[in-house]
């Protein structure tokens, strides 16, 4: 992808996988927390999570949707309930250690398998 701003830094890292055990409000917003102290990264209000109500889309898509705002930017999860899918995105103006964040995650979700990460 070409850079459009290279005087700007930003690191963009995408994380999926399979998660075990149940998903909650409170345990989507843990992990925002979580994830941002481990990194060193600082938030400034408190994650929001949205649940949609039953029959609002379709059933295999429904789960949570959910964002921290950081000083150097933010982080949003989404988790499909159905098929206990997660996929986070870090997207941060300071640096991170991304082999940090993917274990972070990995055990926080007590990772079915593998996670695939990318920087994008």
């Amino acid at each position: 992808m070409r850079n459009l701003a290279p005087d700007i830094f930003r690191q963009r890292l995408l994380i999926e996988g399979y998660y075990s055990g149940d998903m909650t409000s409170d345990r989507v917003r843990d992990y925002l927390i979580g994830v941002a102290a481990q990194l060193n990264l600082r938030t400034y209000a408190d994650p929001i999570v949205f649940v949609p109500a039953s029959g609002m889309g379709r059933e295999e898509n429904a789960g949570f949707d959910a964002f921290v705002p950081l000083i150097d930017s933010g982080i949003s999860a989404y988790i499909w309930s159905k098929a206990e899918f997660f996929s986070v995105l870090l997207y941060t103006c300071k640096g991170f250690d991304e082999s940090e964040a993917e274990k972070f995650t990995a055990e926080f979700f007590k990772v079915k398998g593998e996670t695939v990460s990318q920087s994008v």
